[in-house]
C-alpha cells in the first residue's frame, strides 16, 4: 500500500513539473523542373533565413520535388537541433553545407511530384512532433507525374500550416490566366478540405514573422 501511496505522489509530482517549451518543425518541398531549375537560388535564401530563425529543438528537413517524391532519398538535408548553442551552430552550418552542394549540383527534374512530397513532408513532421508543422512549397503548383504514379490521395493536414512560396507564373499563365488562379484554388481546395490551413507568399519578404 505504501508502495502505491509512492508511486501516485511521483505521478503527481511529475505531472506538475514544467511543461515542455513550444517548437517548430519545418519541411521544405523544392520544385526543379524545367525553367525552376533557375529559381534555384531563391530557394536557397529562403533555407538560410529559415535556418537564422530555427533554434533548441526546433526540426528542419529541405526535399527536393522530384518524379516520385514520396521517399527519405528525396530529402536533401534533416536536423533537430540540440538545445546547446555551440552544437546548434555546428548543425546549421552543416545543413548549410549539404543545401549549397545540393544547389550547386542539382539537375532539372522531369517531372513534378508534388502531393508525393506532401505526403513525405506529412510524415516526417509527424514522426517530430513539434509543437508547430509547417510546410513550405517552393514551386509553380504545376503537377506533373510520370506514367503509372497514382496521386489521387487524401491528405491529413490537421495543425499543418501550408505555404506556397515564388509561385511563378507559366509561359501558358500569359496567355490565360485562369490556368494560373485555377492551380492556386485547387492546391487551396485540397489543404483546406484536409483540416490544414493554406497561404500563398510572392514576395519573399512576407516571410518576415512567419517562422
Amino acid at each position: 500500500m505504501k508502495s502505491l501511496k509512492l508511486l501516485a505522489c511521483c505521478l503527481l509530482l511529475a505531472s506538475c513539473g514544467p511543461s515542455q517549451a513550444p517548437n517548430s518543425g519545418v519541411y521544405m518541398l523544392v520544385d526543379t523542373s524545367g525553367t525552376y531549375r533557375d529559381e534555384i537560388q531563391k530557394a536557397e535564401q529562403i533555407i538560410r533565413y529559415t535556418l537564422s530563425r530555427l533554434d533548441a529543438t526546433d526540426s528542419f528537413a529541405v526535399a527536393r520535388i522530384d518524379t516520385g517524391s514520396f521517399s527519405e532519398k528525396d530529402i536533401i538535408a534533416k536536423m533537430t537541433f540540440d538545445d546547446r548553442p555551440s552544437t546548434i551552430n555546428r548543425q546549421k552550418r552543416l545543413f548549410a553545407e549539404q543545401v549549397q552542394k545540393f544547389v550547386n549540383e542539382a539537375k532539372s527534374a522531369p517531372y513534378t511530384d508534388i502531393t508525393g512530397g506532401l505526403l513525405q513532408a506529412v510524415e516526417y513532421l509527424n514522426e517530430k512532433g513539434p509543437t508547430v508543422k509547417t510546410v513550405l512549397i517552393f514551386s509553380d503548383l504545376k503537377e506533373e507525374l510520370a506514367e503509372g504514379y497514382i496521386r489521387d490521395i487524401s491528405f491529413e493536414l490537421d495543425g499543418f500550416n501550408i505555404i506556397a512560396l515564388n509561385v511563378t507564373k507559366l509561359r501558358s499563365d500569359n496567355i490565360d490566366p485562369r490556368e494560373y488562379l485555377a492551380r492556386l484554388d485547387e492546391w487551396q481546395a485540397k489543404v483546406e478540405k484536409s483540416g490544414g490551413t493554406w497561404r500563398v507568399i510572392n514576395d519573399l519578404d512576407g516571410l518576415e514573422g512567419l517562422l
